[in-house]
């Protein structure tokens, strides 16, 4: 091996290159060496001199030291939720991007006590064992678990945060992919979500959450689906209890007027914060609607509004993760580690911490400085040591009730 920084981690290296949407050739010309030598870094074969190495994590946005950090053990395989025009580069970005969400969660909760998980727990080993009544029960007894009772969710994303779910919701530059979930064993078996704020519609995203939180219940044990069939009965799946979590069978029915109508629903989408084409299909699955009924009305909709959009979607702003920013804004407060430190003790980017924290833009002031690895790993080190770890939750997360 080449003398040079030969703790260099290829992995971390490796999944830089995906979370920047970089291929090595181009890594390669924006460093200043060979793509061959990229290739050798990625391969542990060669090791960058010092100078490189500092321009390296330049161009890859990254504190240098991040870069020689032991990698983390890699999150279980995600469910996407996608069309089938995503790209295995766009799966491998965002699993990427969600490793990197899984270590900023990892390093924060050294220091803070995340909300103890709090999910319905079914043992299913094949998505063939799962029924319409296991979904509808496993819904029923989400909601339970939540207190949220049996009317409208008022944040389904506070309720996700404060029942021990780790969520990001970002803009991605992948719209075809509106979300994914998977389960750290880093962070003690605990669930992320990643979302997509690419198409800025708080009713759609809403439906995005409550389709992994089915996921996350239904199909923990569950290996990667082997084939399409397979992926697409587990969406089906996904989305049914999306539906019962957020529209309950009898309340919900209950406030339908009969015979259904595209003007009766649109008074409900604002009450039930669900988009018209979510209500269809639980009409549909609580066997209200017919097959012919529901593709009747679904005509219809697209007919007088398109198929991309309906009227009110702006009425609501998309509902903001606050478990991660709460998390950062406590340290801060109590003394743990000020703003200036949390980009060296994270590691990377403030642009990624604020993207991944939902922290405002410029949250952090720049330090302006460059600190050799030494005195990174050392005040790393002390601060891990010194501080005392702040134990409550409270603080970080608002357990409120959720009933509207």
């Amino acid at each position: 091996m080449t003398k040079g920084i030969d703790d260099l981690q290829p992995e971390r290296l490796k999944q830089l290159l995906s979370v920047r949407g970089l291929t090595k050739g181009q890594l390669a010309a924006l460093v200043g060496v060979a793509a061959s030598t990229v290739t050798k870094w990625c391969k542990g074969d060669q090791s960058p001199e010092a100078e490189t190495f500092q321009r390296l994590a330049s161009v890859l946005n990254v504190k240098s030291e991040w870069l020689t950090r032991l990698p983390m053990k890699r999150v279980s395989a995600p469910l996407f939720r996608s069309n089938a025009s995503a790209l295995k580069s766009g799966r491998e970005r965002l699993e990427a991007r969600t490793t990197m969400l899984q270590e900023v969660a990892v390093l924060l909760s050294e220091h803070v006590d995340f909300p103890r998980l709090n999910l319905p727990h079914r043992d299913f080993t094949s998505a063939d064992q799962i029924t319409g009544a296991d979904i509808e029960s496993a819904a029923e007894e989400c909601r339970a678990l939540w207190q949220l009772g049996k009317g409208p969710i008022q944040d389904l994303l506070l309720a996700a945060e404060g029942a021990g779910i780790v969520v990001v919701r970002e803009e991605t530059e992948i719209p075809v992919i509106e979300g994914l979930s998977c389960w750290s064993e880093e962070l003690g078996g605990r669930p992320l979500v990643h979302l997509s704020a690419d198409k800025a519609n708080a009713f759609r995203s809403r439906f995005d959450l409550a389709h992994e939180i089915g996921h996350l219940v239904l199909h923990r044990d569950l290996p990667p689906p082997p084939d399409k069939e397979a992926y697409n009965l587990m969406e089906r799946q996904a989305h049914q209890f999306a539906g019962a979590l957020l529209l309950p069978a009898q309340t919900f029915a209950d406030e339908v007027r009969l015979p259904v109508n595209l003007d009766s629903l649109l008074s409900l989408k604002q009450r039930w914060g669900t988009s018209v084409a979510a209500m269809l299909m639980r009409l549909h699955a609580l066997r209200i609607l017919s097959d012919e009924e529901k593709l009747a009305l679904f005509k219809r909709r697209s007919a007088r509004w398109g198929v991309k959009s309906e009227p009110g979607d702006q009425a609501w702003a998309p509902e903001k993760p606050r478990l991660l920013r709460r998390s950062i804004e406590l340290l801060v407060s109590e003394g743990v580690l000020s703003a200036e430190r949390i980009p060296f003790f994270l590691g990377t980017s403030t642009l990624d911490i604020e993207k991944l924290c939902h922290l405002r833009e410029r949250y952090f002031e720049a330090p302006g400085q460059v600190m050799d690895l030494a005195m990174l790993r050392d005040s790393r080190a002390r601060d891990a040591g010194s501080a005392s770890p702040i134990r409550n939750a409270g603080d970080v997360i608002d357990f409120r009730r959720f009933r509207r």
